[in-house]
C-alpha cells in the first residue's frame, strides 16, 4: 500500500510518500516541502491570520496535487501545535479542508512522543537495548525512554524553540537578562518532569528533530551533540543579530531566530538528564506513523495502539 503522511507544522508542510507491506520495512518514494511560516502570520494571542491561513492552504493544496501525482492510496494529515494550540483552529481546519479536501487532524503530545519513540526504536533495532529520544519541536519538547518497541515513560513540555523565542528572547540579540530568564524557565519546567524519564543504568540517548540536527552540525558533531561543545557555543549565539545567525553554518536562514532557544532548551534537558552527547536520528514521527499502520496491517492486535494515528486518516481527498 502506498502511504502518504502530511506533516503541517509550524514553518512548512511536509509530504513523505512511502510503499508498506507485510514483507518488510517501509520504501521511501517521495519527500516533498512546501513553505508555509504561520508563525510569522500568527498573533499575540496565538490566533492564525487571514495571510497565514492562506500560504497553508495553498501548501496543503500544493501537498495533495502530489500525493495524487504518486498514486497515494491513503493519506494521512496532521499538525502540529501551531495549528492544535491555536484558539481559532476549528475555523483554521475548516477552511483548508473547504479548499483542499484535507482535514487536517491533531496528535496529542503524548502520542506524538509515542510514535516518535517507536521510530527511532526502528530505526536501531533492539540492539541499541534502552533507548532515551529527544525532540525539540516549534512548540514543546517531547522526551520518551524505554527498554521496548513502546516508550516506558515520556513527557511533552510547553518549551519548544519557538515558545521559547516568542515568550522569552524578544531582543535581536536578546539582553542577557532575557537569556537567564529564559534558560531559568526552561529548567524550572523540566525540574518537576525530567525524573519520570531519566533513565537509571545505561542508555543510548538519540534526538530526532531538525532543531537537534542544526545544532550538532553548528557545533561540528558529524551527527552527534556534544553537550560540551553546546555550552561553549551558546555565550556566542546569544551575542549574534538573527542575521549572522542565519550565516551560520547548519542554519537555516529561515530559523536563525529560534536556534537560541533549541540551544538553550538541548543543553537544559541534556544536563538535567545527566547525557553528555546525543545521536541524531533520521526517523522521526512521520516514520513513526507509516511504522504503526503497517503493526496494523500485520496484526488485528495492534488496531488498539493504531487508535492514535485513526483521526488522522483521510477518508475523501
Amino acid at each position: 500500500m502506498r502511504i502518504g503522511v502530511m506533516d503541517i507544522g509550524s514553518n512548512t508542510t511536509h509530504l513523505t510518500v512511502s510503499d508498506i507491506t507485510r514483507e518488510g520495512p517501509f520504501h521511501a518514494v517521495a519527500s516533498e516541502k512546501h513553505d508555509a511560516p504561520l508563525a510569522e502570520g500568527t498573533g499575540d494571542d496565538g490566533a492564525i491570520g487571514p495571510g497565514a491561513v492562506k500560504e497553508l492552504v495553498r501548501a496543503v493544496d500544493e501537498a495533495v496535487r502530489e500525493a495524487r501525482e504518486h498514486d497515494v492510496e491513503e493519506l494521512i494529515a496532521f499538525a502540529t501545535e501551531a495549528v492544535r494550540d491555536a484558539p481559532n483552529r476549528d475555523a483554521v481546519v475548516s477552511k483548508v479542508a473547504k479548499k483542499t479536501g484535507v482535514r487536517m487532524g491533531f496528535l496529542p503530545s503524548e502520542a506524538e512522543a509515542r510514535l516518535t519513540f517507536l521510530a527511532a526504536r526502528e530505526w536501531y533495532g533492539w540492539q541499541a537495548g534502552r533507548l532515551a529520544v529527544l525532540d525539540i519541536g516549534g512548540g514543546s519538547l517531547e522526551v520518551a525512554v524505554g527498554d521496548g518497541a513502546e516508550p516506558a515513560a515520556e513527557i511533552s513540555l510547553p518549551i519548544g524553540a519557538g515558545r521559547v523565542t516568542a515568550e522569552y528572547l524578544p531582543g535581536d540579540p536578546p539582553s542577557a537578562d532575557q537569556v537567564r530568564r529564559a534558560s531559568d524557565v526552561v529548567h524550572n519546567q523540566l525540574a518537576g518532569s525530567v525524573g519520570k524519564v531519566r533513565a537509571d543504568g545505561p542508555v543510548r540517548a538519540v534526538a530526532t528533530s531538525k532543531t537537534f540536527h542544526e545544532l550538532a552540525k553548528l557545533t561540528g558533531g558529524h551527527g552527534v551533540l556534544k553537550l560540551k561543545r553546546l555550552r561553549k557555543r551558546l555565550p556566542k549565539l546569544a551575542a549574534m543579530s538573527n542575521r549572522k545567525r542565519a550565516k551560520l553554518k547548519g542554519v537555516a536562514p529561515d530559523r536563525a531566530d529560534e536556534v537560541l532557544a533549541g540551544a538553550i532548551v538541548a543543553e537544559a534537558v541534556m544536563t538535567d538528564l545527566g547525557l553528555d552527547e546525543v545521536e541524531m536520528c533520521p526517523w522521526a514521527v512521520r516514520e513513526g506513523i507509516l511504522t504503526r499502520r503497517r503493526q496494523m496491517m500485520l496484526s488485528p492486535e495492534t488496531a488498539e495502539a493504531g487508535d492514535e494515528i485513526a483521526p488522522l486518516r483521510q477518508k475523501k481527498w
